[in-house]
């Protein structure tokens, strides 16, 4: 059995009267768009609720399925001790869920923390739902730092496990929008924040899935939302079936946003198969990048190719533009996956005697000893977007001042230690937030006194 329904909310504690004291009198109409949510959950009597919370236990690369028996939580943390829950775990559809993606090799399962307390992002949605639902266990699913097609293929899987259990089942993405829709918020103000806002609501409301793939890393970090993968994840789960969507609110009263729609899946539509749509695409975008890539990322790829599928370094090869054999400098090899980083690595100055034999040897460290990511295995060289950048000799500066973000990447040495940005990231915006950065790299304290070099790249694709 298909999933019955499926539902877009937030999850501000604020919303619970005992909580609120009050206060979630100014959002009123998201709760009166949640007691639909509620009521149209009891009305279809589900066996399980399924709940991606944002904040469930989260790993970079793995979806961790909450497990046990159960697990209990209260709003303890928000001065609300007196509300609390105790939770069933549909036990069957979690082994099923696991199990298939054992079988398929997917990063998710039960493995990792065995947090017991639930999170708000699981209570809220359940303090409505309980009102009108008695009888009925939960699975609940941590995000990931995966990319979105990873939490679209979740779902997928999610939904081919309720088919196969023949569940009653209903879909909860938990997840709240911008946090930066004003100066006066509680976390300020970007512009990024309306934008998002307004983009996400009008794709939802239009069950426009595919359009989620849109939604750029560094875009949605600026908005400083928190829900984008929960929504994803539920449309995995609605994968290949026409949708009817209705939106039921949007407030942004408090300097967050709080999204609720409801979406009702019908009879199977192959035109609504997303991900496939997504990797064709995809394919395209990087059949033509492919073809466009100068002599640095060639080089640059078919070291990483060689290495990873066969484990040999290849020689320099002998049709190389000449100041690519003859000239020596730093380099750094930066690999994106799906609009992530994958992996970078790289050379401030010259170790080896040319600039082909730099990238050589950088391109196989981004890709296999990037101590922040595993390695790449070959079923992801298709994929993988790589960018050259080759530098000047880093020079002294006084100040701050003598910095761009756009022009030069800096150098933070201090204490024995030292932190390298490159230039015109997607991100970084202003030389304290790349100074900062580059601190971090490095593990310079703010208080630390330090030394500024900066440095310029020329940037091969």
């Amino acid at each position: 059995m298909p999933i019955l329904e499926a539902y877009m909310v937030p999850h501000p504690p604020l919303i619970v009267p005992d909580v609120g004291k009050g206060g979630e009198a100014q959002i009123e109409e998201t709760t009166r768009a949640y007691e639909e949510v509620a009521k149209r959950i009891g009305d279809l009597k589900p066996d399980t609720v399924i709940i991606s919370s944002p904040h469930a236990t989260m790993y970079a690369d793995y979806f961790h399925i909450s497990p046990g028996d159960g697990a209990a939580g209260s709003f303890a943390d928000f001065r609300a001790p007196q509300v609390e829950f105790r939770e069933t775990y549909d036990t069957e559809l979690v082994r099923r869920i696991s199990f298939l993606a054992d079988k398929d090799f997917f990063p998710a399962g039960t493995e990792g923390e065995r947090q017991r307390k639930l999170d708000h992002g699981t209570m809220v949605p359940l303090y409505f739902i309980r009102k009108y639902l008695k009888d009925y266990k939960i699975v609940r699913i941590g995000l990931s730092g995966l990319p979105l097609a990873e939490h679209y293929r979740m779902g997928m899987l999610i939904a081919k496990a309720v088919e196969e259990t023949g569940r009653r089942v209903v879909y909860v993405a938990s997840g709240d929008l911008s946090h930066k829709l004003q100066v006066h918020g509680p976390y300020g103000f970007a512009p990024e924040g309306p934008e998002y806002d307004k983009r996400i609501m009008d794709v939802c409301s239009r069950a426009a899935f595919g359009e989620l793939f849109d939604f750029e890393e560094h875009f949605c970090e600026k908005a400083a939302e928190c829900g984008h993968r929960s929504f994803v994840m539920m449309a995995g789960a609605l994968n290949g079936r026409a949708v009817e969507a209705v939106k039921l609110s949007h407030q942004d009263v408090t300097g967050v946003g709080y999204g609720i729609c409801y979406f009702r899946p019908g009879d199977p539509d192959p035109s609504r198969e997303f991900l496939k749509a997504y990797y064709q695409g995809l394919d395209e975008k990087l059949r033509m990048q492919k073809e466009g890539e100068d002599a640095y990322v060639k080089l640059a790829r078919a070291s990483l190719e060689s290495y990873i599928t066969k484990g040999e370094v290849i020689s320099v090869p002998g049709d190389l533009p000449s100041e690519m054999t003859s000239e020596r400098a730093g380099a750094f090899v930066s690999i994106h996956k799906q609009g992530r980083l994958r992996g970078c690595i790289g050379t401030i100055l010259p170790v080896t005697n040319c600039v082909a034999k730099e990238i050589i040897q950088n391109a196989i460290s981004a890709s296999t000893r990037d101590p922040r990511f595993s390695p790449i295995t070959e079923s992801e060289i298709p994929y993988l977007e790589i960018n050259v950048d080759v530098l000047t000799k880093p020079e002294d500066i006084a100040s701050p001042a003598e910095l761009d973000v756009k022009k030069y990447g800096v150098i933070v040495s201090g204490g024995g230690r030292r932190g390298l940005l490159l230039p015109d990231l997607d991100g970084v915006d202003s030389v304290e937030q790349q100074i900062d950065i580059a601190r971090q790299k490095g593990g310079i304290m703010p208080d630390e006194d330090v030394r500024l070099q900066r440095f310029e790249v020329v940037r091969h694709r």
